[in-house]
């Protein structure tokens, strides 16, 4: 029999940042891609809606400068990362703190001493003002708060026990994290041996922004990766927003590769079926959509539960004065679970003359969700946001898989010869894990296009079983 014409090599379902990162890396290796995207932009959850000249994610996930995934993968070599103040300023008790480790250090001892000569000088960070006459909303009142050392963090020890902590963590291989006892990260960070106002203050607050699971039920190696990553860099944001990485990476494919509003009905090993263009045949499909669309196509693939994401964006022009910080709630005490003056980050985010406050509400938000957003700002930054604007409000109910543990860091990418799946459901669900998941399904198809194995053979897809 006549080998069939095929119209391409490999036909990648979704354009999301594992789909174009794995399209990278076969195109790079003189296979025959093509990338097909139902909606009319590439990116997938990575979106920016443009208003009025503001970029607003969202989702927008933070990044960490020491991402490897951002670095090894092609494309993104003019990715711009704008990095935030280093550490995160966390809220408590009407007065902001600075915590994070210092830049550069990488033993316990040299933690150690580099805490100890923090403490003892004095703060230079501005503390947020009011202006004459300002009122908070609904009837609330609240002190300006002040930036100091301390507490949430502790004494002056318990800072230096974390800041070691964190640059142990730094240190430490991947796979040495990845092979220690698996427990939810609460229960986790409890048998850490820091003080318990550390972890509560500081370390929970955190991980549930890194992580977008305000309960901390993600598995404690993932919990770990996240900590590792803040240790060793800085967390930063893409310049022009979330949508900036999957269009470098759209634009550096060659011509002709991404085509999008074709919608994908169904996959076999060696054709896709779409609702525009009827069956494209090839030689293997790689279904690189989020996880509930990849199981429509893919019966019998778990579909995990999901941390739903909310994000308020406000505009004003009398800014806070928390300068380009991250600012968590060390006492928990609203909806907001971290929030920032994004456009002291990256200026290109808001119009000359504005300023762009970007919130993240984690779990299922209030109904009232601007209201009590604004009610919980008004008491972090200190000022009243009664007059503040508010631009829009996203809420992504499926934003990002959960990691509960038993959680397998490396889900099989290869169903079967000729079929193939990847995204963030496949790795850890963060940007580095959907790029990471892209690179071990290209590595697969190259390998099994290159070993002469069979690519088709008469097992039908719902036969496919993900491990």
């Amino acid at each position: 029999m006549l080998e069939p014409a095929y119209q391409a090599d490999v036909v990648v379902v979704g354009a999301g940042i594992a789909g174009l990162a794995a399209a990278h890396r076969l195109t790079s290796a003189g296979v025959r891609t093509t990338v097909l995207e139902a909606a009319h932009a590439v990116g997938g959850r990575q979106a920016t809606e443009k208003v009025d000249g503001f970029r607003l994610d969202r989702i927008g996930q933070l990044l960490s400068t020491a991402c490897p995934e951002l670095r090894r993968t092609p494309g993104l070599g003019g990715l711009a990362l704008l990095p935030f103040d280093p550490g995160v300023l966390l809220h408590s008790e009407g007065r902001h703190h600075r915590a994070g480790a210092p830049v550069g250090v990488r033993g316990a001892r040299g933690a150690l001493h580099a805490v100890r000569a923090l403490a003892s000088a004095p703060r230079s960070i501005p503390a947020p003002r009011r202006a004459a006459g300002a009122h908070l909303p609904y009837g609330r009142s609240a002190a300006t708060p002040r930036v100091r050392a301390g507490a949430p963090l502790g004494t002056a020890v318990d800072q230096a026990r974390l800041t070691a902590a964190l640059a142990r963590l730094a240190a430490t291989p991947a796979e040495r994290l990845l092979a220690r006892p698996e427990l939810p990260a609460a229960p986790a960070l409890a048998a850490r041996g820091l003080p318990p106002r550390t972890v509560d203050g500081f370390l929970r607050p955190l991980l549930a922004a890194l992580l977008c699971d305000p309960d901390l039920t993600t598995s404690s190696r993932c919990a770990d990766l996240a900590l590792r990553a803040f240790a060793a860099g800085r967390l930063a944001l893409p310049e022009g927003g979330a949508e900036a990485l999957p269009e470098h990476l759209a634009r550096a494919l060659p011509p002709g590769t991404v085509h999008t509003g074709v919608r994908v009905t169904a996959v076999a090993t060696n054709a896709v079926t779409t609702a525009e263009h009827g069956v494209i045949r090839c030689r293997a499909v790689l279904v690189a959509t989020d996880a509930r669309a990849a199981a429509a196509l893919l019966p019998g693939l778990r579909v995990p539960d999901f941390h739903p994401v909310t994000v308020v964006h406000h505009t004003t022009d009398d800014p806070p004065a928390t300068g380009a910080s991250l600012l968590l709630d060390a006492d928990r005490g609203g909806p907001v679970a971290h929030t920032a003056v994004v456009s002291r980050v990256d200026p290109s985010r808001a119009p000359a003359g504005r300023a762009l406050v970007s919130t993240t509400v984690l779990g299922p938000p209030p109904s009232d969700v601007d209201t009590a957003v604004r009610i919980h700002l008004a008491r972090l930054y200190g000022t009243s946001t009664t007059r503040w604007e508010t631009l829009a409000v996203h809420h992504t109910p499926e934003a990002v898989p959960a990691m509960r543990p038993p959680h397998d860091l490396r889900r099989p990418v290869r169903l079967l010869a000729g079929l193939y799946v990847c995204g963030d459901h496949r790795d850890t669900s963060t940007v580095q894990g959907a790029l990471h998941s892209g690179h071990r399904a290209s590595a697969a198809i190259l390998t099994d296009l290159g070993t002469g194995r069979p690519m088709h053979t008469a097992e039908t897809v719902g036969a496919a079983r993900a491990a």
